[in-house]
Formats: structure tokens, sequence, C-alpha cells
């Protein structure tokens, strides 16, 4: 099953006197259970792909669809309920709520699930921070967590809500390569899991970790290798 389906998507940004073309022509097919990795250099446009996949941003032409849907055209309010059903985030600089404990982050996105019960939703929380190995930090605050341990609430954050896709922002880019290590190996695990991930990074040996590697440069793909088999979840 295909989960993502772009064909033909532009995307351009326009300044007081000139476009910029960020992205040209991009045709990409990603199937369930694949473990994406997407590089490229500074200002090439995968932060923008991602933006589109994640339905942050819209493209300025082409064909765009999830799970077979096609969400190219959708309004606003209609991309953040799409966003929330099928999505989950991880960024480089964690995104957590500083003023919110580690359960209630995480808690957060079944928030704006309608009628979601509260009871369900900390089982819920409580299930994936188990996960990421961060159940003894339930009631912390962000300021009181190492940024490897935020990465693994912020992961928590993105699964809580079982999303058909996680996308990553260079999700080690702000750690060292201890924590980033233990980062890539709960991406590896998601993997084998059947996760379909999608991840952003300039780093070559983060790429390695990927089972496809896509290179983009001048907004354009390049490269497009399978070095793993698809993940198949029991």
């Amino acid at each position: 099953m295909n989960i993502i389906e772009l064909n033909g998507i532009d995307k351009n940004f326009q300044g007081d006197e000139l476009k910029t073309l960020a992205l040209s022509g991009i045709n990409l097919t990603i199937k369930q259970g694949e473990y994406v990795s997407v590089s490229g250099p500074s200002g090439c446009g995968k932060s923008t792909l991602l933006s589109i996949l994640g339905m942050l941003d819209t493209p300025s032409a082409g064909l765009y669809k999830l799970s077979g849907h096609d969400v190219s055209s959708l309004t606003r309010d209609q991309r953040a309920t799409a966003r929330c059903e099928n999505i989950g985030f991880v960024f480089q600089s964690f995104n957590l709520i500083s003023d919110l404990s580690v359960e209630e982050n995480v808690i957060l996105p079944l928030t704006y699930q309608d009628n979601y019960p509260a009871k369900i939703a900390i089982e819920r929380a409580r299930e994936v921070l188990a996960q990421v190995d961060m159940s003894h930090r339930l009631k912390h605050f962000p300021s009181a967590l190492s940024g490897g341990q935020q990465q693994r609430v912020a992961i928590a954050r993105a699964l809580v809500n079982d999303p058909k896709l996680i996308l990553a922002d260079e999700p080690t880019g702000n750690l060292d390569s201890k924590n980033a290590g233990i980062v890539l190996d709960l991406f590896d695990n998601l993997h084998q899991q059947g996760r379909t991930i999608c991840m952003v990074t300039h780093d070559p040996r983060t790429c390695e970790r990927a089972s496809r590697q896509i290179d983009i440069f001048d907004g354009q793909l390049v490269g497009d290798r399978i070095t793993a088999p698809v993940a198949i979840s029991a």
C-alpha cells in the first residue's frame, strides 16, 4: 500500500521582486513500512518537501495523495484534521511545551480529537512513554530533561495517535553522538514494527540507518536507492 504519492509537485515562494522555485517536478511514492531518509545541501528543498508531506504547507502545483486520498487542495482546517489523524512529527528542536509535564506533552495531540476519554488518553501516553523508556519521568518538565530525553518524549508524542506516517526533521541535529545513537535505535525499532518513517537529515551516518535514501539538489529529486527490505509488522 502506498502511504505517499507525489506527482509533479512544485513549490514557489514569492518575494518582493523575485520568485524562488523551492521544489520542481517532484514525483515520489513511499510504501507502507518504508524508512526513508531525505538528504541534500542546505537550501535544496528537503525541509520544504517535509512541510508539504506534513500538510504544514501546500504545493504550488501537482498532486499529493496520502493513503490514497488527495490532500493537495484541502482547507486549513481539513489539513489540521488530516494531520492529527495520520501524521506524527519529530523536530530537531523537540518542540515540547515548557509548562506541561512529560505526560501532558504526550497527551496533547489526543486532546484535539473529539470526545477522546481522558482516562484512555493517559493510558495511551504511558504506553508510548514506556516504549521510549521514559516512564520514570512522567511528571517532570522538559527543563529537567537532557536533550536526548526530550527527543525521546517527542517521539512518544509522535506515536501517541498511532499515526500512519512519522515525519522527522533533523531528529539528531541537537544531540551528541551517544544520544543520537539512542534516538536512531528507536527509529530502527519503529521501522521493524512496520512504521512508515520519512526523515530529513544532512548527516550521512544518519542516512545510512534508513532502508531507502533519497537525494535532493536544487529542488529536484536526483537520487533514490533502496538499501534494505521494507519492514512488515507482525
